[in-house]
């Protein structure tokens, strides 16, 4: 449930979309084609993660001590961007990055 209420803002305004353009067009094939690409193309990453899920959890076995290591990093990470989001830090950050950096201001 807690992940169909976080996906609603994502899933919800494209599916609303669809269903407008599928009851507005004149046919009911056209409708149950828009439909079902929609279903095909939103169940499709859910089934190839299923596929992959044992590998990817036998990997992630061996890794072991240095999954925790990482683990507790990527933690310490999460707080440092939060503390410098409340401080406002965040943007000084981002400033000095691209000023040592200048490669960086050519990703996206």
């Amino acid at each position: 449930m807690a992940f169909a209420f976080g996906w609603t803002p994502c899933i919800g305004p494209m599916l609303g979309a669809i269903l407008t353009v599928s009851a507005a067009s004149a046919t009911v094939a056209k409708g149950v084609t828009l439909l079902t690409v929609y279903s095909v193309g939103l169940g499709i990453p859910f089934l190839l993660v299923a596929l992959f899920t044992g590998g990817l959890l036998a990997r992630l076995r061996s890794i072991g001590r240095v999954g925790r290591l990482l683990h507790v990093l990527a933690g310490g990470v999460m707080v440092l961007m939060g503390a410098a989001m409340i401080t406002g830090q965040l943007s000084t950050f981002s400033f000095w990055l691209l000023e040592t950096f200048p490669k960086l201001s050519t990703i996206g």
